[in-house]
């Protein structure tokens, strides 16, 4: 095992303090190492040209000069992964964007890093369910509609 030094802010710091007490981690290391664990599985599940399901959240500032507009034009890009998405009105400058995709891992990391990298964009957070599908066709026995 190896000791290493880390710099971090108070702010940063009261949150891992409390989360280790929350979970109950005896030490500040320990809980440390699980959240490296956890953002390492995270991340090694999410790789790969898998199928998958991506739930990216974001947060932007809406009067970030043509924001809006670049957003826009990257998910018309990637449409082909597009299943859905919702848009909310925080306030008066900020809205909270929710978008369901549906492809290969490594196409939907690259649309969420496109988007979240954006000057203006805050918050934002790919949740990635590996080897998943949505079927965009339905199969069912013909039948009539009133």
């Amino acid at each position: 095992m190896q000791r290493i030094t880390i710099t971090i802010d108070d702010d940063l710091l009261e949150t891992i303090d409390a989360l280790a007490a929350r979970k109950g981690y005896a030490t500040r290391s320990e809980a440390m190492r699980d959240l490296i664990r956890s953002a390492a599985a995270t991340e090694t599940a999410a790789q790969g040209d898998a199928p998958c399901i991506g739930v990216l959240d974001y947060v932007y500032d809406h009067e970030t000069r043509t924001l809006a507009q670049r957003l826009a034009e990257t998910f018309h890009a990637h449409h082909d992964l597009s299943v859905s998405s919702m848009h909310l009105h925080l306030d008066r400058g900020r809205c909270l964007e929710i978008a369901v995709l549906a492809g290969p891992v490594s196409e939907i990391r690259a649309l969420a890093d496109a988007v979240t990298a954006q000057r203006g964009v805050r918050h934002g957070h790919l949740h990635v369910v590996p080897e998943a599908t949505i079927s965009r066709h339905h199969h069912h026995k013909p039948h009539e509609h009133d």
